[in-house]
């Protein structure tokens, strides 16, 4: 059997493997069993999707396969990812899942977990439980087959719980804010939150159908929330993900701050309050050298892992670090969540707007970017590009020629067929040129 985990658990087109009804049958039985181990009697676990067509295909083959071993499912409806690793521990259950395939299109989906402590699960626990997909699991006695039912407070729980993270003494009185949710899971939760804590909303991204996630709208197309801003004169935009994970701000005139932008200020105020645990923030490779810089000179360290908000996450809790995140706009803030929580960061820049006395504008330019650019390569199944000489050739003469000033990054995605390409260096010519070669050797090597 291929392999069915990535970077941020299993994700693939719906109906194809291994996104189809029958896998996530098993892989349900398959944890339901990883997690019933210690033999104890009352075992729950609690089911969250985002808007896509076919969350209920996956929401009923899961139940399925994990009431089969004697799990007892509470299914909470369309939620935030961050929602459900909230409740997973706040309901003691033994395990979240997430059904969603984040930012990606309404074609696609996929399938996240959360362990007792609300954390996403290692790539141990992932591999322990692939191992038990593969071999097939024994169902329980029927005596002991597992209950299912609907969880009706699940969205006002969360609302509850984000609203908590902002700080008390503050309003939002006088403030206008788009809210862009990507016709996704925080559709709901997130014009309400930022309603009831005073702002004026004007929501876009609020009319799902199924199949319109994330479609020219949501934190990968900030274009449409921009529009709204500018039209309506908002002091601001939050633009989210399909699963509310990740988070991409918009100033006043509709200009993008990413998730670098939104580190930067954060690590800075918390270092200047003492509050900063280790005096250093965790990011991935993609994080811009000019964010880099921008620490360096406040004294404040950057500790970079792998691409996904998981190893950021697994490196925070190693290190007791409590901010980290990604440039796309995965932002972790262990003080308030297990995971990447877009509205909550969203509200944490609110906060600082109305601290500061400042515009969005100023406070979404911390830095200045070095010059960096990112092109994908698609390839083909069983295709493996970066293994060929000529790729490998072209990434050598690559990184000879950024030598110094910059930086050369190939990677596989985690999450589909591509192959990333990223470059950074002072010279943006020769950045360009950098990837652009590796672009035509991977193409190459694809097309042959």
């Amino acid at each position: 059997m291929t392999k069915l985990f990535g970077t941020d658990g299993v994700r693939g087109t719906a109906n194809i493997h291994p996104m189809t009804a029958e896998m996530a049958l098993r892989i349900g039985a398959a944890v339901g069993r990883y997690f019933r181990r210690d033999g104890s009697s009352v075992h729950r676990v609690v089911i969250g999707k985002d808007t896509r067509l076919s969350g209920y295909m996956f929401e009923n083959a899961l139940t399925a396969g994990l009431t089969s071993t004697g799990m007892n499912v509470l299914l909470l409806g369309p939620v935030p990812t961050p929602a459900v690793g909230l409740l997973t521990r706040s309901m003691r259950a033994d395990l979240g899942v997430m059904i969603s395939a984040s930012h990606n299109p309404a074609q696609d989906n996929g399938i996240k977990f959360f362990g007792p402590d609300g954390f996403k699960l290692s790539d141990q626990a992932e591999a322990e439980i692939e191992a038990l997909v593969a071999e097939g699991v024994e169902a329980t006695a029927a005596a002991d087959i597992g209950r299912a039912k609907r969880i009706d407070d699940s969205r006002f729980r969360y609302v509850e719980r984000v609203k908590s993270s902002f700080p008390r003494q503050m309003k939002l009185d006088g403030l206008k804010v788009v809210i862009d949710c990507a016709n996704g899971a925080a559709h709901h939760v997130a014009p309400m939150a930022l309603w009831e804590l005073g702002a004026t909303v004007i929501p876009i991204g609020v009319s799902p159908n199924g199949h319109n996630i994330n479609a020219d709208c949501g934190s990968t197309h900030p274009t449409t929330a921009a529009e709204a801003v500018v039209a309506h004169g908002a002091d601001v935009g939050i633009c989210l993900d399909g699963d509310a994970d990740r988070v991409i701000l918009l100033d006043e005139k509709g200009n993008v701050g990413d998730g670098d932008q939104f580190m930067a200020l954060m690590a800075a105020r918390w270092a200047e309050e003492k509050r900063l645990k280790g005096n250093a923030l965790v990011a991935t490779v993609m994080s811009n050298l000019g964010l880099e810089h921008f620490l360096q000179g406040r004294g404040v360290g950057l500790e970079r892992t792998g691409v996904g908000d998981r190893y950021v996450v697994e490196r925070m809790r190693e290190g007791g670090f409590n901010l980290g995140g990604e440039q796309s706009g995965h932002i972790v803030m262990t003080d308030y969540a297990t995971t990447g929580d877009g509205l909550m960061a969203g509200l944490q820049f609110l906060a600082e707007m109305l601290r500061a006395n400042r515009p969005a504008s100023e406070l979404l330019h911390q830095f200045e970017p070095v010059p960096q650019l990112l092109k994908n390569v698609r390839f083909g199944e069983g295709q493996t590009p970066l293994d060929t000489s000529g790729v490998q050739a072209a990434i050598a003469q690559a990184e000879a020629d950024l030598a110094g000033k910059g930086r050369l990054l190939i990677r596989k995605s985690g999450t589909e067929p591509l192959v990333r390409v990223m470059a950074e260096h002072e010279d943006a010519g020769l950045m360009e040129r950098a990837v652009d070669s590796v672009v035509a050797a991977v193409e190459a090597s694809v097309s042959s």
